[in-house]
């Protein structure tokens, strides 16, 4: 007698909207609510046939417009409607949104020598920690997977530092292991993890469909 066929894996891609315009200039965005450049939609469209190929089953969105777009144009190759979830957004900048990083260095230094240690501290004075980043994506996760069966994949259209958090709480690392380890996502690329019996395991981090990227790490 033979036991049950194990169930297959759920899978979850957690994707880093295309390039901006403030990518590429090195502003601060946080919840700025930015749109792609013409690069980040020749990133998002390339990266569509790419991210088909994992079969998505779910596709959530961050509801600002850079993550939106680059979840639209996945949408367009399976035919998977958008949901979209402000739990999702970027990591809230506070007073840095709009600046230049060399006028938030300026700006402050004490702050910007913490997060350079590894500190999670309040960004722009009125702005969110990393740790309540954490918090409220793992609330939208938790409710979103509560969706998502055996053997089917849910992706996720958010941001860099939100889209780190997210990886970084399914795995159980804490954010300070995970930028050690992981590194930043790029622009249009994504990171693939699979359930398994223990927890999730990271399939892949920072794949990419081939598209041009700006070098370096843009600020949030």
């Amino acid at each position: 007698m033979t036991g049950a066929a194990p169930l297959a894996p759920r899978r979850v891609v957690v994707l880093r909207h295309g390039e901006t315009e403030h990518n590429v200039a090195g502003i601060w965005q946080g919840h700025l609510d930015t749109g792609l450049s013409a690069r980040g939609i020749e990133q998002a469209e390339a990266a569509g046939p790419h991210l088909a190929a994992l079969r998505p089953t779910h596709l959530v969105s961050s509801d600002l417009t850079r993550a939106r777009a680059t979840a639209q144009a996945l949408s367009r190759v399976i035919g998977l409607p958008v949901e979209t979830d402000e739990r999702l957004r970027e990591v809230d900048v506070g007073a840095w949104q709009g600046l230049t990083s060399a006028e938030v260095r300026e700006g402050w230094p004490e702050v910007q020598a913490a997060l350079g240690r590894g500190e999670d501290v309040r960004r722009g004075d009125h702005g969110e920690t990393l740790a309540e980043v954490a918090a409220r994506v793992a609330a939208a996760l938790t409710e979103h997977l509560a969706q998502v069966g055996p053997g089917e994949c849910l992706v996720v259209s958010t941001h860099g530092a939100a889209g780190r958090v997210a990886a970084a709480w399914l795995l159980g690392l804490d954010d300070d292991v995970a930028w050690r380890v992981l590194g930043p996502l790029g622009n249009a690329h994504w990171a693939e993890l699979v359930e398994g019996r223990a927890g999730w395991r990271l399939h892949t981090w920072n794949a990419s469909s081939g598209a041009d990227a700006i070098e370096g790490t843009p600020p949030p």
